[in-house]
């Protein structure tokens, strides 16, 4: 199961901070996150990036393991 951490807003719409959850690839774990969670982290998920150990994944099809750590940040505004 990969661990799920997740920031600011995603955090808020997730209730959570982190998750662990069991997915094959990114596009699945995105699946897994909304029906998990529900409308409110879904509607999130389409405007936040995904880190995956450290690494901007934007690839849907990328695979995952069981020891991945997969970090949501939507977009942050400041500076």
């Amino acid at each position: 199961m990969a661990t799920v951490r997740y920031f600011a807003g995603a955090a808020e719409a997730a209730g959570v901070d982190s998750e662990t959850l069991e997915a094959a690839t990114v596009g699945d774990l995105l699946v897994r996150m909304g029906e998990t969670r529900g409308a409110p982290l879904a509607r999130v998920l389409t405007r936040c990036s995904l880190l995956v150990n450290g690494v901007r994944s934007g690839d849907p099809a990328a695979p995952l393991s069981p020891a991945d750590a997969v970090d949501v940040l939507p977009p942050f505004a400041g500076g």
